[in-house]
This record gives structure tokens, C-alpha cells and sequence, in this order.
């Protein structure tokens, strides 16, 4: 493949730039086709970006000032009529300096993210460019736009919303549901007294029987999520005066300002394949959720990560054209897993039968006396990131011991899972260990084993006893004396071996690279 030939990727809002920027770290061109003529910077949108996805941005440059200018939160509240029911506290495995969330509009965002594309030559960005129609041959893909010629690239990506033209273009289905229900969204400026929490509220009296979220945004904006009647009409809210009477259900008499809202359905799909041939789907082109929970941009920006280093290590030639496979695998697994735990939520939250609703019902009221309302009550169960315990690309452990998986709990050292973070020493300079992530394999070692692996797959060997002065990450790691772990590009462990042996090392590398 061609060095100059650019990877087509169309649709310039957050997944597709952030898919741009990686492939730009990694040496690779890319030309972002965006239908609009300017993208809509209304409203806050996405709002909450969990804490392993602020590495995936940080990796493009983008973190640092959200984190700087967003609200951070460790703390979600479930109430029912005024009572808490119960509240979740988020921590990490390892010493993050990362915070496990934070609250910033998508809009700017994805400002951020326009600005850092703009002043990366390898990243061409082209408004106005609706594709209509997807040509493959065995050498590359075309992309044909309305008024603005074809532009030929390697591989294509589709990252053009829900909405978009290259799903259908690749005639993959995209099954699923819309809920009938309707959900108010405000976001309002004003001096509240509520901190820096994620809250939901069941059947509170200002919005009784149904649900209302609340999120504190930067700039005193207060995001307000209500669930409304399917037949609410927005405009005659305003003019009637019921919408200021709503939002004066929350705020009381404390001055306010609408900043944006909107009434809109929740859709559960996801694509029949997220690959056909050169061309790929990601974010919401490829699935969409309801939104309790999180799950849509932050698993959009991970579908970013792990197509990015695939590409450009099959177009580098340290990888066969089949590692592309194992981006449909592990990317459609993960979102069958958000699209169970989201569909379960909506069932909770918006019950269609009477069956649901019984159930509903009955578990709201026991909740106040159960010993531990989270196994009954379903609020939203926060995102984090799939573990890719099946991959092919993952070297298997053996039997696994039973870890949990509930709310906020600690992502165990095991092949699959994301790598955890923690303070080190590396060339004399301090960083944190998932900084080293992101552009090719990583090694840990212990014992001064530190040389470099005879292999053709790039990577760093590095001695955890050398740049781990704390003791920290080889605690996250639960590392023994000889303990090795492989760390593919995107922070997830492709292997954890009892003891340094280099020929399996290079196997695990060889595997995670997509090698026999």
C-alpha cells in the first residue's frame, strides 16, 4: 500500500475526527468527508465521558483541557419519591491521574477535536462532501460525493451517525427498536445547590410517575433529562408557560436560562456486521443505544481505538489484512453487550408490559428495606469498556477465577482487559503507564528483563521494577517475579504468562497481531 494513499473516513463529528487523529499518530493520512456544510454545535448532547475513554483522547491530545474545563464527578444517587435508595462511588484499578468521570458538552468537544485535526498535516477534513455511493476493488475504496468528484483511499470508515449514508451504501441491515416513550432534555443556566453528582430520580413529585436526571455541566449549566409523554409537544410547552413550570419544579425560585431543548426517541440497533470488505462502521453508524448509562460516544471513541492501530498496522505491514477481521468480532460483541445492558435498563425504566411494570413497581418498594437495592434497581449501569476475553487476538489463561463485574469494581490483570494505570519512571522522565499505550506493543517484565523480543511486531520492553518505584502497578497487576504482560496498542492485555519466556512472548504478539 501506497504511504500517501489516505484512509477515507466519513462523517466529521467525534468518532470520526478522533479515528483521524489516531491514524495521524500512527503515520497513516486521512480525509474526513462531512455531509453538512458546518457541523450543529447546539446543545450539550453527549455529555459524560468515562475515564478509559479520556485516555483514548488523551492519546490525540484532547483530554488535558477537558478535564481542565469539565466537571468532574465519582458519584452517582438513585432516589425514589424524595427517598435515596442507593449511591455508587466510582474508583479504578491502579493510581490514576485520570478522574473515573467527567461532565462536558459533546459540542465542544468536538470543537477541540476540529482545531487539532485542522493543524495535523496528515488529516484533511472536507465539509460539504455528502457521500453518495462506496465503490471496492482489491486495492482500495472509492467514495463518491455529491458535487465534490471520488476520493480513493485504502479502507473506509464509516462514522456518519445513525443516519447515515455509508451503512446503507454497504447494504448492512440494522436491526433493533424505537421506544415509543419521549424524553425532554434542558439544558439550563443557573446557581443550584446541588453538587457534582450524577442523579436520578424515580416518580419524584415534580415529574410523578416517571424519571428525571440530573447532571451539573461547566458554566453553571445543569443538564435535566425528564421523561415525558409521548404526545408532548415543545413549542406549546414554551408558549403555554408549562415548560418554565417545569423546569421551576427543580430550580424553585433561583433564576434560570434555557441554553437549548429538545424532545426526542431512544433507539436500541446495532449493525448487522460492522465490516464489509475495506469498509467499516463506528459510533453510532454502527449502533445506537439509549443513552442511561453513557454508552454511545464513549464506546464510539473505543471503536475509533481499536480500528485505528489495526489499520495502520496492516498498512505498515507488520500485520495481515485478516487482524481487520477481529474489528467486527470484538467491536460487534461489545456492542451486543452495551445493547443487552441498555435494553434490560430501558425494560426498567419505561416498562411495555404489564408484566414489567408489576416488576417495576414491586422492586421500587422493596428497595427501601433491601439490603442492597442495586441487584434490583436499574438507574443506568455506567459504561466501561468490554473485555475481550474471546478474541482471537487474546492468548488464553487458563480457567478464570469468577471476578465481578458490578459498578465501579476494580477490571482484573487477566487477557482482555484494559491494562490499569498508575505512576512510573520512564527514561529518567515521570508519566503514568497508560501514556505508554498507543502506537505498538508493550512488554512488562520483571526480574531485569528488559531486552528486546526478537520479533518483526513493534514494541518496548519495559522492567516493572525499573520504572515502577512505588510498587503500584505491579499491585494493579497483581504481577508475581516472572509474570509478563503483553499490552496491545489500545491499553487491552493480549496475554498475561507466569514467567519470561521470550518464544511466548513473540507467540502472544504474533497472535494479537493476527498471525496464526
Amino acid at each position: 500500500m501506497s504511504d500517501s494513499e489516505p484512509v477515507v473516513v466519513v462523517g466529521a463529528g467525534p468518532v470520526g475526527l478522533v479515528t483521524a487523529l489516531l491514524l495521524a499518530r500512527h503515520g497513516v493520512p486521512a480525509v474526513v468527508l462531512e455531509a453538512a456544510a458546518r457541523r450543529d454545535v447546539s446543545g450539550s448532547r453527549a455529555i459524560c465521558f468515562q475515564r478509559d475513554v479520556l485516555d483514548v483522547l488523551d492519546r490525540v491530545g484532547c483530554a488535558e483541557p477537558m478535564i481542565e474545563r469539565g466537571v468532574t464527578w465519582t458519584t452517582g444517587r438513585t432516589y425514589h419519591r424524595g427517598d435515596e435508595l442507593f449511591a455508587v462511588t466510582f474508583t479504578g484499578a491502579g493510581q490514576s491521574a485520570v478522574p473515573p468521570w467527567i461532565n462536558i458538552s459533546q459540542a465542544e468537544v468536538e470543537a477541540r477535536l476540529r482545531d487539532l485535526a485542522a493543524a495535523e498535516p496528515l488529516v484533511d477534513v472536507r465539509y460539504g462532501h455528502r457521500v453518495s455511493g462506496v465503490r471496492q476493488d482489491e486495492e482500495g475504496v472509492e467514495a463518491r460525493t455529491e458535487g465534490g468528484g471520488t476520493v480513493r483511499g485504502t479502507h473506509l470508515v464509516g462514522a456518519d451517525g445513525g443516519h447515515g449514508a455509508v451503512r446503507e451504501l454497504l447494504g448492512i441491515g440494522f436491526p433493533g427498536s424505537t421506544f415509543t416513550d419521549r424524553f425532554l432534555i434542558c439544558d439550563i443556566r443557573a446557581d443550584l445547590p446541588f453538587p457534582s453528582e450524577r442523579r436520578f430520580y424515580f416518580d419524584p413529585e415534580w415529574n410523578p410517575g416517571r424519571q428525571v436526571l440530573v447532571h451539573q455541566c461547566p458554566d453553571r449549566t445543569w443538564r435535566i433529562d425528564w421523561q415525558v409523554p409521548a404526545d408532548l409537544d415543545l413549542d406549546a410547552e414554551r408558549g403555554s408557560g408549562a415548560l418554565d413550570a417545569r423546569i421551576r419544579r427543580i430550580t424553585g425560585d433561583v433564576p434560570y436560562e434555557i441554553v437549548w431543548a429538545t424532545v426526542y426517541r431512544f433507539h436500541e440497533r446495532c449493525a448487522a456486521a460492522f465490516a464489509s470488505g475495506r469498509a467499516f462502521l463506528a459510533g453510532d453508524a454502527a449502533h445506537l443505544y439509549a443513552p442511561f448509562g453513557a454508552r454511545g460516544l464513549n464506546s464510539g471513541v473505543q471503536d475509533a481505538e481499536n480500528l485505528a492501530w489495526k489499520l495502520a498496522f496492516v498498512r505498515r505491514g507488520w500485520a495481515p489484512e485478516g487482524l481487520l477481521r477481529s474489528y467486527d468480532t470484538e467491536r460487534r460483541a461489545a456492542a451486543e453487550e452495551n445493547l443487552r445492558v441498555t435494553t434490560r435498563t430501558m425494560e426498567f425504566l419505561v416498562p411495555r408490559t404489564a408484566r414489567q411494570r408489576a416488576r417495576r413497581a414491586e422492586a421500587l418498594e422493596a428497595a427501601r428495606t433491601h439490603p442492597d437495592p442495586r441487584t434490583i434497581i436499574d438507574s443506568g449501569r455506567l459504561a466501561e469498556p468490554f473485555w475481550y476475553l474471546d478474541s482471537p487476538l487474546t492468548t488464553p489463561a487458563g480457567p478464570l477465577e469468577d471476578f465481578p463485574r458490578g459498578p465501579g469494581a476494580a477490571r482484573p490483570p487477566v487477557p482482555g482487559v484494559l491494562c490499569p494505570d498508575g505512576p512510573c519512571v520512564v527514561d529518567g522522565e515521570p508519566t503514568r503507564l497508560r501514556r505508554l499505550f498507543g502506537t505498538r506493543f508493550v512488554v512488562l517484565t520483571q526480574g531485569g528483563h528488559a531486552e528486546r523480543l526478537p520479533t518483526d511486531v513493534p514494541h518496548r520492553v519495559h522492567a516493572l521494577d525499573a520504572i515502577d518505584a512505588e510498587g503500584s502497578l505491579r499491585t494493579a497487576l497483581r504481577s508475581g517475579p516472572g509474570t509478563v504482560h503483553v499490552v496491545r496498542p489500545d491499553g487491552h492485555l493480549a496475554a498475561v504468562l507466569p514467567s519470561y519466556d521470550p518464544a511466548a512472548a513473540v507467540a502472544a504478539l504474533h497472535r494479537a497481531c493476527g498471525r496464526a
